[in-house]
């Protein structure tokens, strides 16, 4: 029944990820969005890693997601003001996901897939989760939390009107 499910939201997340590039609408983008986010707190329910699965869902489905909506909104998009999409973007966006296919790549090949794992302590601990999170990746988070805050700048400046 596991892997029934796993199947199912694996198939359900990748579904409703190339839905959000494949739209043109904006909002409809962030609603698929919001169901490959919901879609993959599915799988952290099934990796036993229950407090991931609620984060999932109540930060990033509810809170970004409607700050994604209002910024859509404060912008404005017509169809005539969207611009095809042009060689230069798609080039850039193929480059960048070779790049990225390339280190998940070279990732797996120097992982020890044959290295046994022990049994967790406490499955889903949010105590180990916080230390790991703010004693030995406490650079990215706060460079996460940086580029959080440049992105509401962006949207406050992209959604400011012109006054001259």
């Amino acid at each position: 029944m596991q892997d029934i499910l796993f199947i199912l939201f694996s198939v359900l997340t990748l579904v409703f990820a190339a839905l959000i590039v494949a739209n043109r609408n904006p909002v409809t983008s962030a609603l698929f969005l919001v169901a490959t986010i919901v879609s993959m707190s599915g799988l952290f329910v099934l990796l036993n890693a229950f407090f991931l699965a609620a984060v999932q869902i109540l930060v990033y489905a509810g809170a970004v997601m409607v700050l994604f909506l209002f910024v859509i909104m404060l912008l404005d998009l017509g169809t005539e003001e969207r611009k095809s999409i042009k060689a230069f973007s798609v080039g850039a966006g193929l480059i960048s996901a070779g790049g990225v296919l390339g280190v998940f790549w070279s990732a797996l090949q120097r992982s020890d897939m044959t290295a046994a794992l022990g049994q967790p302590s406490v499955v889903g601990s949010t105590k180990d989760l916080g230390l790991l999170l703010f004693n030995k990746y406490v650079l990215p988070f706060e460079v996460l939390s940086v580029l959080l805050l440049v992105a509401m700048v962006g949207a406050i400046l992209l959604s400011k009107k012109n006054l001259n």
